[in-house]
């Protein structure tokens, strides 16, 4: 049983509390910078939009760099590493944040809270593939790895309902300071847990001797393009992100104007989605030990689509509402599954490497469908409106419909590309006289 796995328990706990801590962290920054330290400046909205602008230029600048170094270096220790040098980063803040009020001016907390946002960026970019690793390492394939990657999204989704909401009583009630130790304290947390974990460290293969940081680089990158199934999950989750990140640029708006309902109510959206993704998540490993992890993903992302184009008509909250809290069902599936597959078509040895492609091509086409999206609903179909077959088009559902047109189009492509890939996956399972590692170690 996966829970009786000493080594992915400790995991799963580092990576539940800091993740919370994660969100009460990102929460606590747009809060303190647009609400407080820049209240009533002009830039403030830029200001907090910047921070998403560091994390996705960071992300694409230092992931492909970092996947060389996570395959040379012990993953266990690289994760100690981040771990602690994100404890320093954001404890260094955290004392700053109890410095007098004055000492320093509202700007250059700005400017070091930036700092200090590109810096634990970067250093997640080591500690993310490098965990994801040592998931493989103590998690050997078959159904235990897709209940891993069930638990491991339906944990996200729960921290991204969790906290949030913590943040800003905490930031109003008992001051910017102690959400920012209970992010540090939430890394040295992760710290302890990875500390706690015994995995054996991945072997050279034969004849493997020292190479350049260009030849090691391009390995990945070959071995991304060349390995059916990490091409395919790689072009299929491109086209769905430029539509989810249209989706994700506009969906405020289409709340207010679309749904008629006040602003405040965005927030549900998320709840709702947040709620539907841990059921997904953990139905998925379920539903993959009939189907396989493959069609999971590929047959999710078709339903994905056909759900963003229903949910792109709706007329009203509630019943937008629940169209997202049942599309979110098979989005959580998909995100528990893509753990699994990416593991069992990756060796070990080129896991660093593979997840630091796919991680900012990634960031690249979420950053594209938003850019897009905000151009065309605020120049191109500014004002338009259309009656098809009598149904009327506005520009925001517009929009959305061609989202889910994108998403349906990945979908389609992927189940096509990974025919057979499930049987494939299977054939190449390892007997169990030939174990991949001693999770119980």
């Amino acid at each position: 049983m996966l829970w009786r796995n000493r080594n992915f328990t400790r995991l799963w706990a580092g990576q539940a509390v800091s993740i919370i801590g994660d969100f009460v962290f990102d929460t606590t920054l747009t809060l303190w910078i647009g609400v407080v330290l820049l209240h009533g400046r002009t830039f403030a909205p830029a200001a907090v939009s910047g921070l998403l602008i560091v994390v996705a230029v960071v992300t694409m600048v230092v992931a492909p760099i970092a996947g060389v170094f996570v395959d040379r270096w012990d993953r266990r220790r690289t994760m100690l590493a981040t771990d602690l040098i994100r404890v320093v980063l954001v404890g260094g803040l955290t004392v700053v944040a109890f410095l007098p009020a004055g000492m320093l001016s509202n700007l250059a907390l700005v400017v070091l809270a930036y700092a200090v946002v590109a810096c634990s960026t970067a250093a997640g970019q080591f500690f993310n593939p490098a965990r994801f690793a040592m998931i493989g390492a103590v998690v050997s394939e078959g159904p235990d790895r897709s209940r891993a990657g069930g638990i491991g999204q339906a944990t996200n989704s729960i921290a991204a309902i969790v906290g949030p909401p913590l943040a800003a009583p905490l930031l109003f009630a008992v001051g910017v300071r102690w959400s920012l130790l209970l992010n540090a304290a939430s890394f040295l947390f992760s710290f302890l847990a990875v500390r706690s974990v015994r995995v054996e460290p991945v072997p050279e293969p034969p004849g493997a001797g020292p190479r350049s940081f260009r030849a090691e680089f391009l390995a990945g990158i070959r071995y991304v393009a060349t390995n059916r199934v990490l091409r395919t999950v790689l072009i299929a989750v491109c086209v769905v992100t430029v539509g989810t990140g249209a989706l994700n640029a506009l969906n405020v708006f289409f709340v207010t104007d679309n749904l008629h309902a006040a602003a405040h109510w965005y927030g549900t959206i998320g709840m709702a989605e947040g709620l539907g993704s841990v059921v997904g998540a953990l139905v998925a490993a379920a539903i993959a030990a009939r189907l396989g992890n493959a069609r999971v993903f590929a047959v999710g992302l078709v339903v994905v689509g056909l759900g963003t184009m229903v949910y792109a008509r709706m007329p009203v909250l509630l019943a937008a509402l629940v169209v997202v809290s049942v599309l979110a069902i098979p989005l959580g599936a998909i995100n528990a599954v893509l753990s699994p597959i990416v593991l069992d078509a990756t060796p070990a040895r080129l896991l660093g490497r593979v997840i630091s492609v796919l991680t900012p091509v990634q960031q690249v086409a979420s950053l594209a469908g938003v850019a897009v999206a905000g151009w065309l609903a605020s120049t191109v179909l500014l004002g338009f409106h259309v009656d098809v077959a009598g149904v009327h088009l506005g520009r925001l559902d517009t929009i959305l419909l061609a989202s889910g047109v994108l998403v349906l189009i990945g979908g389609l492509y992927a189940v096509v590309a990974l025919r057979g890939a499930d049987r494939a996956a299977a054939a190449d399972a390892p007997t169990p006289a030939e174990p991949i590692s001693n999770p119980t170690r």
